[in-house]
């Protein structure tokens, strides 16, 4: 029996592994977007395969995590012999996610768990640089799929071969590697210091714990069903999407049936990445304290018809649904629980030629809550990302930030006001193309309990001076030549309450 003092002891070795790990990524790697941007994740599995510990990295990476581990967990492991994949139907997200899993293993070959870590790369072999084509309809399109397999020497010189930059890919590829030995090591470490028995009995624990916590949370709710809809720019269209919460005692059941069915774009959203905007919402409208493990996923439950939009099947394109449809599924779920929307989208853009590929998102305003502001210009929900410093952006690649402010005024009016968005302009100097995919821009951030909604975002080409700007709209791809301009700037959040 695992007392309170123990258990709190092991949870914080497992989380400060999972940390480490990350740190390890992040100064190891070689692309801005995961050292400097920090788009990278990290967690500890047990040897079944659950999530018993994560660190607070990006949340729609780490709640499809478990996914990717049962992908690998039938195969015969070895010490040594890590895997990877980037399979959205196998545990991935989209393409440029690649997961590393590192089994760990005792001295005596007994398995201890496995180390796991995800990075978004800056490409992976697509149809325009940076693998996130705007227009992509098919997953043939946005780069190479990697089924999951065993990672030797050998497959990645196969990989990135196919890949832009391949020196930036092998790169941060053995970043991953070096990230899940730190894992793997702390692991061991720990099974030596209390004793592998132990070591499983406070595995279980924390999962059991982790339950018990979110089980206790949602019977605080009042049962009872609760709908939200909302809807996904795609193109001239709109796709609606509909949510039906429904709590009974301690379980929490989140339906989406009813919502649009395959997109002919790339908005398709794996299940796995469904129900990790899922969890992340229930985090927080429950406890966010509560350990982030498979345990806390044990009371609720996800229902989306397989091969809707929201459960993508092998061959849709996905490249928008893990940043875009991911954002309104979490929206969904806090709306259907009275929470101000935030700017729900991530912003994402590419630029690149053959020497450079660069992916960046962009930060915006957050809803307020009953009791605070949004804030401003930070990475909402499912990213969690930094923003790259202008020095390291201006330094590497050629581009010029001309201009980098808050959007004063986006935020949605309110007893609490919702955060503002910002203003992100660059200028090219050299020619390239770019690929915007956002949300937000026909449709504001809704407000709650009386509060307004804030602005919809807007993305600008700034032609040669004597040329007229033009508005691009949510999803656009393009070519820049030296001294064109991109010009961002992104939603506000929705206000809380009567102004």
């Amino acid at each position: 029996m695992i007392d309170p003092i123990e258990l709190e002891v092991i949870a914080g070795a497992l989380r400060a592994a999972c940390q480490e790990m990350g740190a390890v990524l992040i100064r190891s790697a070689h692309s801005p977007n995961i050292k400097e941007r920090r788009d990278c994740s990290a967690a500890l599995f047990d040897p079944a395969g659950e999530m018993v510990m994560q660190a607070e990295h990006i949340p729609v990476h780490l709640g499809s995590m478990p996914a990717a581990v049962a992908a690998v967990l039938g195969e015969r492991h070895r010490p040594g012999q890590s895997w990877i994949l980037n399979d959205p139907f196998a545990g991935g997200t989209h393409l440029p996610d690649i997961t590393v899993i590192t089994p760990v293993f005792m001295e005596d070959g007994t398995l201890l768990g496995f180390a796991v870590n995800r990075a978004h790369h800056a490409d992976v072999g697509g149809a325009s640089p940076g693998s996130m084509p705007a227009g992509s309809r098919s997953i043939q399109e946005e780069g190479v799929l990697i089924h999951p397999q065993p990672l030797s020497r050998e497959s990645i010189e196969r990989l990135v071969a196919a890949m832009r930059q391949p020196d930036q890919r092998r790169a941060d590829l053995r970043a991953q590697l070096a990230a899940n030995r730190t894992g793997a090591m702390r692991l061991l470490e720990l099974a030596r210091r209390i004793g592998l028995a132990r070591l499983r009995e406070g595995n279980a624990a924390v999962l059991d714990y982790a339950e018990r916590r979110m089980a206790a949370c949602i019977a605080e709710l009042p049962d009872g069903t609760r709908h939200a809809q909302d809807v996904l720019e795609a193109g001239e269209r709109d796709l609606e999407l509909r949510l039906r919460a429904t709590v009974q005692g301690d379980r929490l059941t989140l339906d989406f049936t009813g919502s649009a069915a395959r997109d002919e774009g790339n908005l398709n959203c794996p299940l796995a990445v469904t129900r990790s905007a899922c969890m992340f919402a229930v985090r927080v409208l429950t406890d966010p304290d509560i350990p982030a493990s498979t345990g806390a996923f044990r009371p609720v439950r996800v229902i989306a018809p397989p091969g809707s939009l929201l459960s993508a099947q092998a061959g849709a394109a996905v490249a928008a649904g893990n940043v875009e449809t991911s954002s309104r599924v979490a929206d969904m779920v806090l709306a259907a629980f009275g929470r101000a929307q935030g700017q729900g989208t991530m912003n994402n853009l590419t630029l690149g030629n053959e020497r450079f590929s660069y992916y960046e998102t962009i930060g915006g305003g957050q809803g307020a809550c009953p009791d605070a502001d949004g804030p401003s210009g930070v990475h909402v929900a499912m990213s969690n990302t930094l923003n790259t410093p202008i020095e390291a952006l201006e330094r590497e690649l050629p581009l010029r930030l001309t201009g980098y402010r808050m959007r004063r005024g986006s935020g949605g009016a309110g007893r609490h006001a919702g955060g503002e968005g910002v203003v992100r302009e660059m200028q090219a100097l050299a020619p390239m193309s770019f690929s915007l995919i956002t949300e937000r821009r026909r449709h504001r951030p809704a407000g709650a309990a009386g509060g307004k909604p804030g602005m919809a975002g807007v993305n600008l080409l700034l032609r040669a001076p004597g040329r007229d700007a033009a508005n691009l709209g949510p999803k656009a791809d393009g070519d820049l030549a030296p001294g064109d301009r991109l010009r961002i700037e992104t939603p506000g959040g929705g206000g809380h309450g009567e102004p």
